[in-house]
């Protein structure tokens, strides 16, 4: 193995444990709070740390095994399996992150109609299409034989060994990446522009508000009103600052593969192969991020994995206590005796 080869490999394992950890964080997070359950974009953040998952589990492994073998890892039935699912796990998350900004979109811009438009089996028939939506591409590769290991990737995904079957692999490939990435991009961009919008109006009056009060305010300190000016300058940058995470990180992960994707059907472009599998783990790189964005941050998470860990180290401290505690009347005892 190069030294390339090696820093990959060091790079996915990295992806694996984080991916892995900051998933069953969220997963147990939404098990301890009732709270989190009851709401509706619970539904969205549990189908997506379940894709998360799996693809942590199920596919990063056997990439890193590509990687390091530079072969294909187990036969070709696991391949195809491995390949089915990470076509299909992969889209579901897509599609799992514009159900959330559909949800917020909403939320902010129909605040009043949010709970009559967005129930629970409102979240059920939205995860029902996107699974249909998902699992539809991969059924078709399959049963036209376009999965298995693709060595540009060092992984099992969709690959086209016949050439003649380029031209509707082409056209098939197109058409999965607009309906999977294009599709969920722009109704990223769409909802949560519209929720920028919103929050920018409601940033303006907040500001007239604030700046009409310190002008009446004529003894007012210095230090407050510096204070106060610096939140509201805090109040703008906060939306944008969100919203740019959400649609910039799924650019940036996904992107990438994508493009590199579509590049690949010209066989006029030549890709480097370290490029290839960089592009990949790029992809992977979202099943890290997204339960920091979407989940792990937030207020609500953030204090619910916090009473997790407490509990469980108070219970350890009670445990160690008892042991503690036990051992000192045995010690006793035998001092008696």
């Amino acid at each position: 193995m190069s030294i390339w080869e090696l820093l990959l490999a060091f790079v996915l394992v990295v992806l694996m444990l984080v991916a892995l950890l900051a998933n069953v964080l969220v997963l147990m997070c939404f098990l301890y709070s009732a709270d989190i359950r009851k709401q509706v974009p619970g539904l969205f953040i549990l189908n997506l740390t379940f894709c998360n998952l799996l693809l942590t589990v199920l596919n990063m492994p056997l990439t890193l095994a590509g990687i390091i073998y530079k072969s294909q890892p187990g036969g070709d039935q696991i391949c195809q399996v491995v390949g089915f699912l990470e076509t299909f796990l992969t889209t579901n998350s897509m599609l799992s992150m514009a159900a959330l900004s559909i949800d917020r979109w909403i939320a902010v811009v129909f605040p009043l109609s949010y709970h009559s438009k967005m129930r629970y089996r409102d979240a059920a028939l939205i995860l029902s299409y996107t699974w249909l939506h998902s699992v539809s591409f991969p059924i078709v590769a399959a049963s036209l034989s376009w999965v298995g290991f693709h060595h540009l990737y060092a992984s099992c995904t969709l690959y086209n060994k016949r050439p003649e079957d380029r031209t509707q692999f082409v056209i098939f490939t197109g058409v999965f990446h607009t309906l999977s990435f294009l599709l969920s991009l722009i109704i990223l961009c769409f909802t949560y522009l519209k929720v920028l919008k919103v929050a920018r109006f409601h940033c303006k009056r907040i500001d007239v508000i604030t700046m009409q009060t310190l002008v009446l305010l004529v003894d007012i300190h210095p230090s407050v009103r510096e204070r106060c000016l610096e939140e509201q300058k805090r109040r703008r940058q906060r939306a944008t600052k969100k919203i740019s995470t959400f649609i910039g990180t799924f650019i940036l992960c996904f992107a990438p593969y994508v493009i590199t994707r579509l590049v690949e059907l010209s066989s006029v472009v030549h890709i480097n192969s370290y490029w290839g599998i960089i592009s990949k783990c790029l992809a992977y790189s979202k099943a890290v991020s997204d339960p920091f964005v979407y989940s792990l941050l937030r207020h609500q998470y953030k204090k619910t994995w916090k009473d997790i860990i407490n509990k469980l180290l108070k219970r350890s401290s009670i445990n160690s206590s008892a042991l503690t505690s036990e051992s000192h009347n045995r010690n006793i005892s035998q001092l008696n005796e």
